[in-house]
């Protein structure tokens, strides 16, 4: 009944998106890599990111559904959400928290998704399900240690490496909680009594286990050949190096709205802790011990977008599990502004999944059979209009912001110079004001604009507009 009720509140708080295409910038471009798979378009070669392999393979699953894989995504997502509350209240239970706060924890974690960008698909609302699975099984760790069973230990060090290992494939931030889950294990093992020996090949099969994904998919490009082993090495693990940082004040004021977000979550979590028994039973410790784990895989890439603090819901809903069920008063106040906050964001969030569709439509009708291209937009205007995509850099950031400059492998400008030396027949922009813009970039789409384009068609998106320009040739087509 508990896990039944926890899905009924993860499809009450997520229905409201069902459908909408435009839930997230980058879930869009995840759908449209996931989904050209499917075509023989292969990641990091025909479309570009820095994303796991593990992440779009994930996202050509809903292609194989009826329809667009808009609504099949976003109920994997759902789904996913709703197994991670059920395993963080069975974690709950595993650390002594009542029956009440395990399952006010469970809520949490569902309420808090929403107004940190995880109303949708985005990789940790997937990756936490495998994290939270295999911090379960170390939770337990400590009990296995007292009765001196060392092959439950091993047993259990394989399978959380290996759900560590996937989660790895879905953001390689995830290392950070794997290495935690792997360091546990091997110092619950020894307090089991294993011998050295024991301890060091239980540890390099752990490793192996955790390594096996990410090695899998290195496997599968070097057997492409050596330029698609480059190709894949260069996106995932050089390019991230190569990226200029965002400015100072931005950076800061993403990171204070994170934490005003997350302060009652992190006020429950405090409360707890000093609320907890003492001397502190061991499993606690490995929560707590999770919650700094899963902040160091927030902070190592260190531009704080808001759905990069998803990691952390997780560990602080499990921690305040006890001041839930214990502090009514604390409880109440808690879930009450998660309410507020979920509410809040749903009154000021514009729909725009109509206009979105409608500039899809516009897209497939004037395209007339060549590459329409996406300078600054929604990248899902690609898969809804069933277009071809003009340039392997489609995520709009990569060419457009000088956040991505000299991070991609190529000239960003000489590449939109050589999208719009193809004419294509239709380009979408947007009347967003940014202070990181690419400038070379953009001096050529505006350059282009003026010369061969006519402004034809505009829409609301959030604050701005999205603008459809169409080639001075063509007659526009509704």
């Amino acid at each position: 009944m508990p896990a039944l009720f926890l899905a009924l509140v993860a499809l009450a708080l997520r229905a409201w998106d069902f459908d909408n295409p435009v839930i997230h910038v980058d879930e869009q471009y995840y759908l449209l890599v996931g989904s050209r798979i499917w075509d023989g378009d292969i990641p990091f070669i025909d479309l570009w990111d820095r994303k796991p392999v593990g992440l779009f393979l994930l996202y050509a699953l809903p292609a194989l559904f009826p329809g667009n894989g808009v609504l099949a995504y976003q109920l994997m997502a759902t789904a996913a959400a709703a197994a991670t509350a059920i395993v963080l209240r069975a974690s709950a239970l595993r650390i002594g928290a009542r029956r009440s706060g395990a399952l006010l924890a469970g809520i949490a974690y569902l309420l808090w998704l929403s107004p940190l960008g995880g109303r949708g698909g985005q990789s940790p609302v997937f990756y936490n399900l495998p994290i939270a699975l295999a911090v379960f099984w170390t939770l337990g760790l400590p009990a296995l240690a007292r009765s001196g069973r060392q092959a439950a230990i091993i047993g259990s060090g394989f399978v959380a490496c290996l759900a560590c290992g996937l989660a790895i494939q879905l953001k390689y931030t995830a290392a950070v909680e794997g290495a935690f889950v792997g360091l546990s294990h091997i110092w619950w093992l020894h307090r089991a009594g294993a011998r050295i020996g024991t301890s060091v090949l239980a540890a390099l099969l752990w490793m192996v286990a955790g390594v096996a994904p990410t090695a899998m998919a290195v496997g599968a490009y070097a057997a492409m050949g050596p330029s698609a082993l480059s190709a894949f090495w260069f996106a995932n693990f050089d390019s991230i190096f190569l990226r200029p940082a965002y400015p100072l004040d931005q950076v800061a004021m993403r990171l204070l709205g994170i934490a005003a977000q997350l302060s009652p979550l992190m006020a429950c979590a405090l409360l707890g802790w000093r609320m907890r028994p003492r001397p502190t039973p061991a499993a606690l410790s490995l929560a707590a011990a999770w919650l700094l784990a899963a902040t160091g895989g927030f902070i190592a890439i260190g531009t704080f977008f808001d759905h990069y603090a998803l990691p952390l819901v997780g560990p602080l809903a499990l921690l305040s599990a006890a001041t839930l069920a214990r502090r009514p008063r604390a409880a109440i106040g808690a879930l009450g502004l998660g309410v507020l906050l979920f509410l809040a964001e749903r009154a000021f969030i514009p729909d725009d999944a109509p206009g979105a569709r409608e500039t899809a439509r516009l897209v497939q009708l004037n395209s007339r059979g060549e590459c329409p291209y996406v300078f600054i937009g929604d990248t899902i205007t690609y898969h809804l209009a069933h277009s071809c995509v003009p340039t392997a850099y489609a995520f709009p950031n990569l060419l457009a912001y000088s956040t991505e400059q000299g991070a991609t492998g190529v000239d960003e400008a000489g590449e939109v110079r050589r999208i719009l030396n193809r004419r294509p027949p239709v380009i979408i922009s947007s009347t967003r004001k940014l202070d990181i813009w690419n400038r070379a970039s953009l001096y050529e789409v505006k350059h282009a604009l003026r010369s061969d384009y006519r402004r034809v068609w505009s829409t609301p998106r959030s604050q701005w507009e999205t603008v459809l320009y169409l080639r001075n040739d063509l007659s526009f087509r509704r």
